[in-house]
C-alpha cells in the first residue's frame, strides 16, 4: 500500500472511498439527532450532585463559597468509573482524585508565579494534551479529559498566592474522597450491579444476533460479549452471583458464534428474557449448562489468577507504556490537543478576552477518535455553548436572588447535564454551559453582558482553531493500528485453531484463546472504524479487513462447543 496521500482535486475511483470527510461531505443532521438516553444515565448524574451539595453547603455555612472552584475539583471525580465493577472502580476513581489534583497542582503554582496570559495559555494547552493522551491510554472512559481540562485551565487565570495553595490542594483532596466515597456507596445495596448490567447487555447484544444474524450484529454481540468478561474478570473473587452470569454470557458467547438455526443457536426471546432478569433486583436467572460451559468457567478462573499474579500486572504495565510510547496513534490526537488549544487561547486573548480559559476548554473537548468523530463533536460543543448562554442569561437573575439560590443553581445543572449528555452531546452542553458559568459567581458577580459576550467568543474562536488543528494535524498512524490490528487478529485466530484442534490441550487453554480471538475482533473492528473517519489516510485494505472478520468469526464458531451430536461445526478454513 502507498504511503502517499490522496488529493482532493485529481480523486481516482478506486480512492474514492477513503478521501477525507470533507470531499465525502461531513455530516449535519446525524450528529445532532438526539438518541436514547443511557440506562445508567441516573448514576453519574446523582453521584455528581450527593458528592457537590455535601462541600457546597458545607462552604456556604462558613461563608466560603469563593472556595467551590476547588471543592468542585474534587467532587468532579465522582462522574468517572460508573461502568467499572467496584474492586476497579475503587482503584480507578482514586487515580482520577490524584490526577485532578496533580493537574491542580501545576496551574495553582503557575497562577502563583507568574501572570502572563502567553505562560498561562502554554501551560494549558500542554496540561489539556497531557490529560487527553492520559485518559486515552488508561481509557478511563466518559467524561475522560474535559473535566481535567476545564479544573486545570480555570485555575490557571484565577488569582493565586503560593501560601494558599497547600490549603486549596487539601479542600480538592477532602471532596475527592467523599466522591470516591460515593461512588462506591451502591456496592452496600448491590455488590455486582456493574457485572449485572454488562452481562444484560451481553444478553441483549446476543438476542439481537440470534434473530438476524448480519456482520454488523455479530461485530456487536462480540463487543458486548467481550465486555462483559472483561468486567467479571476486573470484579475480584467470584461469588455465586458471579458464577452464574459467567454462564449466562457462555449462552450469550454461543449465540453469536453459531448463530444459524443448523448451529443450535439460542433462542431471542429467552435471551432477553435473562437479560431482564438479570438487570433487575431479583436473582440472577440461573441457566441450563451450555456445551463447555464447565471448561469455560475453569479457563476464566485461570484467567483471573494470571491477572492477579505480578506477570498479569506487569503486562498492563507495558500495554500502558506502549500506548504512551513512540509510535503510539494516541500522539498525533495529543499534538492536535496541543495545537488547538494553544491557538484558540492565543486567538482569544489577541482579541481582548482576559481569561480565555473556554476557548481552550472548548477545543480540548473536540478531539475524539478520528476526525469525522471529531467534526461531529464541534458541531454538538458550538450549539450546546451558544444555546447554553441564553439558558445563564435567563436563570442569572434566580443565581443572585441569595447565596443558596446560587448553590441550588449549579446543583440543578449539574444533575441536568449528565442527564441529558447521552441523549446527545449538544444537549448537555446546554446545561454544562450554564454551571460553568455560574461558578464564576461564587467568587463576585461579573457583569452579565461581558459573561455571555466572553463565553460566544470563546466559544466560536475555540472551536473554530480546535478543529483547524485537526484538520491540520493528520494521524496517520490510524492505518497502522489497522494492520497491527489484523497481525493480532491473523495470530489470535491461528492460535485458536491450533488449540481447537489439539486434542491434548487443555479445555481452559482453548477457551482463553477464543477469548483472545474475540478481544482481537473488538480491537480490529475499532481500528478500522477509526482510520475510516481519519484525514489524508491511505486507502484501508477493506477487503483484508472483511476477511479477517469473517475468518475469526468462522474460528470461533468451528472451535465453539457444539450444541448436540448431529450438529454441524463448519470448517475453519471454509470460504
Amino acid at each position: 500500500m502507498s504511503d502517499t496521500p490522496v488529493r482532493p482535486g485529481r480523486p481516482s475511483a478506486r480512492k474514492l472511498p477513503h478521501l477525507p470527510p470533507t470531499v465525502r461531505g461531513l455530516p449535519l443532521a446525524s450528529a445532532l439527532r438526539l438518541s436514547r438516553p443511557s440506562d445508567t444515565w441516573f448514576k453519574p448524574a446523582l453521584s455528581v450532585v450527593v458528592a457537590s451539595a455535601v462541600p457546597h453547603l458545607t462552604l456556604l455555612a462558613l461563608g466560603r463559597l469563593d472556595l467551590v472552584i476547588y471543592a468542585m475539583a474534587g467532587s468532579l471525580c465522582a462522574l468517572y468509573g460508573h461502568g467499572l465493577p467496584y474492586a476497579r472502580r475503587a482503584r480507578a476513581v482514586a487515580g482520577v482524585v490524584l490526577g485532578m489534583a496533580a493537574g491542580l497542582a501545576v496551574s495553582l503554582v503557575t497562577a502563583s508565579l507568574t501572570g502572563s496570559t502567553a505562560v498561562l495559555i502554554a501551560v494549558g494547552a500542554l496540561l489539556a494534551a497531557v490529560q487527553k493522551v492520559l485518559c486515552d491510554a488508561t481509557r478511563i472512559g466518559p467524561p475522560g479529559h474535559v473535566i481535567f481540562t476545564f479544573v486545570s485551565s480555570a485555575a490557571l487565570f484565577a488569582p493565586q498566592r503560593l501560601d494558599r495553595i497547600p490549603g486549596h490542594l487539601a479542600l480538592t483532596l477532602g471532596a475527592g474522597a467523599f466522591a470516591w466515597l460515593v461512588t462506591l456507596a451502591p456496592a452496600l445495596a448491590r455488590r455486582e450491579g456493574p457485572e449485572r448490567r454488562a452481562v444484560a447487555r451481553a444478553l441483549e447484544a446476543a438476542a439481537v444476533c440470534a434473530a438476524d444474524p448480519g456482520p454488523r450484529n455479530r461485530n456487536a454481540a462480540a463487543a458486548a460479549v467481550h465486555a462483559a468478561w472483561q468486567c467479571l474478570l476486573a470484579s475480584g473473587r467470584p461469588t455465586p452471583v458471579r458464577r452464574s452470569l459467567e454462564r449466562l454470557v457462555v449462552h450469550a458467547e454461543a449465540a453469536f458464534v453459531a448463530p444459524s438455526p443448523g448451529a443450535g443457536a439460542a433462542d431471542p426471546e429467552r435471551l432477553r428474557a435473562w437479560a431482564a432478569r438479570t438487570r433487575g433486583r431479583g436473582p440472577v436467572p440461573t441457566p441450563p449448562p451450555a456445551p463447555g460451559t464447565a471448561d469455560e468457567l475453569h479457563g476464566i478462573e485461570a484467567e483471573r489468577a494470571a491477572l492477579r499474579a505480578r506477570e498479569g500486572r506487569r503486562t498492563a504495565r507495558r500495554t500502558l507504556l506502549r500506548s504512551l510510547g513512540p509510535g503510539s496513534p494516541l500522539l498525533p490526537v495529543a499534538v492536535r490537543t496541543l495545537i488547538g488549544c494553544a491557538l484558540a487561547g492565543y486567538l482569544c486573548a489577541a482579541l481582548g478576552v482576559g481569561r480565555p480559559y473556554w476557548a481552550i476548554v472548548t477545543a480540548a473537548s473536540l478531539y475524539q477518535a478520528n476526525l469525522t468523530l471529531s467534526w461531529n463533536r464541534t458541531l454538538q460543543r458550538t450549539l450546546g455553548n451558544l444555546l447554553g448562554v441564553l439558558v445563564f442569561a435567563a436563570v442569572l437573575p434566580v443565581s443572585r436572588i441569595s447565596p443558596l439560590a446560587l448553590v441550588c443553581c449549579c446543583l440543578f445543572f449539574g444533575f441536568a447535564a449528565e442527564a441529558l449528555i447521552t441523549r446527545n452531546y449538544w444537549l448537555g452542553s446546554v446545561a454544562v454551559t450554564p454551571m460553568a458559568l455560574l461558578v464564576l459567581e461564587f467568587g463576585g458577580a461579573h457583569p452579565a453582558g461581558e459573561l455571555i459576550g466572553d463565553r460566544v467568543l470563546d466559544t466560536v474562536l475555540g472551536a473554530a482553531a480546535g478543529f483547524l488543528a485537526a484538520t491540520l494535524v493528520t494521524n496517520r498512524r490510524a492505518a497502522g493500528r489497522v494492520e497491527r490490528a489484523l497481525d493480532a487478529t491473523d495470530r489470535a485466530r491461528a492460535a485458536a485453531e491450533r488449540t481447537g484442534a489439539d486434542l491434548a490441550a487443555a479445555p481452559g487453554e482453548r477457551d482463553r484463546a477464543r477469548r483472545k480471538l474475540t478481544a482481537s475482533l473488538v480491537e480490529l473492528r475499532e481500528a478500522g472504524d477509526t482510520a475510516a473517519g481519519e484525514w489524508w489516510q491511505r486507502a484501508l485494505p477493506e477487503q483484508r479487513l472483511l476477511a479477517a472478520e469473517q475468518a475469526g468469526h468462522r474460528t470461533l464458531a468451528a472451535t465453539a462447543p457444539r450444541r448436540g451430536p448431529t450438529a454441524h461445526a463448519p470448517s475453519i478454513g471454509a470460504e
